[in-house]
């Protein structure tokens, strides 16, 4: 609701214009320049988005400045020490947590369509071996739309429902496929006896001709950096499902957009660069090297997995992965391979030196989901999709918000041109 508004002056025309001001029930105030153009003649120049608000939206909202991040209202920092993946799944879905009829009713119901059609093994043989596996997800998400023609109704609420279970279900599937098919393994049906996490584990390491234990604390970690990476507002790749989606295409095109945009290094690939900024630092001895790089305003070098662009203090998923690390690599007995003693030594550097505490460079959720994942024996490549397997359930809940807003409509940024004017065209001969 406008509840004041806000003057603009047109220096040029001495014209003006009062602009509402809506307000949010947390966080800041936003301008509604719905009007600008018609008004003035002028668009406004926000590269980026930076202070742009693309939308109306109840799933999450975030304080960088305060460390908090909220699900439909509820503390991060609860939900990852006491909820489910899918719990939160319904949660974001659905605006309210569900008792225990809807809890039972929704696992089951996502349980029922783990499987992925046969026919969609066929399209891993045509990848090479050694393909990203996120290449691997833009297609096979993508191709989801190929087979299921019964729920592509964007318009129809059951089949909106539908997908929304088929996407969020498949996606460990087709995720562990990607990894089983990198390495040469046969590929491992899903088992609807397991949880949603346990399952996926299962997928991934598991083979026909041994049995696997899956340990109880990988488990709740991995779950753990699901729960933290379900959703986080107007993102760079929740922005692209939502603009997919505006054109009325279908979430399964929408959300092969999103992965693909997740794909960048400044997004979702910032985890995998943690490992890779380690195996570049070599040993332990070599760190106070690459601390004094740091430091450095001349040196190129940055400290990945420190310091986030949207919070401004500790990142509280950081805080909730940071005793999940611990416990990972107490429990599996890797507290003294080389990488994580590593990875533990910058973290106490982090925490404890005046230039890292003075810059608010604190360890963020990127360096310790990558910490854990290693630990778990997950492959740096399947980092990024482990950001996708978490972030679909979020980007499900923005595009089913999105298209049932009774305005929506089609994305369409404007731009400030700087290229040529208008010209004739000239014959070769001429030119």
């Amino acid at each position: 609701m406008a509840n004041n508004t806000l003057t603009i002056r047109d220096n040029r025309t001495g014209k003006e214009l009062e602009i509402p001001i809506l307000e949010g029930s947390e966080g800041p105030g936003v301008v509604d320049i719905a009007k600008f153009y018609k008004e003035f003649g002028l668009f406004t120049f926000d590269p980026g988005f930076r202070s742009t608000a693309s939308c109306r939206s109840r799933i999450t909202f975030i304080d960088g400045d305060e460390g908090i991040l909220l699900y439909r209202g509820y503390p991060i920092e609860q939900l990852a020490e006491q909820s489910s993946f899918l719990e939160v799944c319904y949660l974001l879905l659905n605006g309210e947590l569900p008792n225990k009829t809807q809890h039972d009713e929704f696992v089951k119901l996502v349980s029922e369509h783990t499987m992925v059609h046969e026919q969609m093994l066929f399209f891993y043989r045509g990848y090479r071996r050694d393909a990203h596996p996120m290449a691997i997800m833009v297609g096979m998400v993508g191709a989801l739309s190929a087979f299921f023609h019964d729920s592509l109704d964007i318009q129809n609420p059951r089949h909106r429902e539908v997908s929304a279970f088929r996407m969020l279900a498949k996606i460990p599937t087709i995720a562990a496929y990607s990894y089983k098919y990198s390495v040469g393994q046969p590929f491992v049906y899903p088992q609807n006896r397991l949880g949603y996490v346990e399952n996926f584990l299962n997928m991934m390491f598991s083979v026909p001709c041994d049995d696997y234990k899956i340990s109880s604390v990988a488990a709740r970690a991995l779950e753990q950096v699901l729960i933290l990476h379900a959703d986080h507002e107007q993102n760079a790749s929740t922005s692209t499902v939502r603009l997919a989606g505006s054109s009325g295409a279908n979430p399964f095109a929408a959300i092969s957009a999103g992965i693909g945009a997740l794909w960048g290094p400044a997004h979702g690939g910032a985890n995998e660069a943690v490992l890779l900024m380690l195996e570049q630092i070599g040993t332990v001895e070599r760190i106070p090297e690459f601390i004094k790089r740091a430091k450095d305003p001349d040196d190129p070098f940055r400290l990945m997995g420190f310091g986030h662009r949207v919070y401004k203090n500790y990142d509280p998923r950081a805080k909730v992965l940071r005793k999940a690390a611990h416990d990972v690599l107490e429990d599996l007995g890797r507290g003294d391979d080389p990488l994580f003693k590593m990875a533990l030594a910058l973290e106490r550097i982090a925490l404890e030196d005046d230039y890292f505490i003075k810059k608010k460079l604190y360890p963020n959720v990127d360096f310790y989901s990558g910490v854990i994942q290693s630990a778990i024996g997950i492959p740096t490549n399947m980092f990024t999709v482990i950001f996708a397997v978490a972030r679909t359930i979020g980007w499900i809940s923005q595009w089913m918000e999105m298209i049932s807003e009774e305005d929506h409509s089609i994305g369409r940024p404007r731009q400030l041109y700087i290229g040529a004017k208008q010209r004739n065209y000239l014959s070769l001969s001429q030119r």
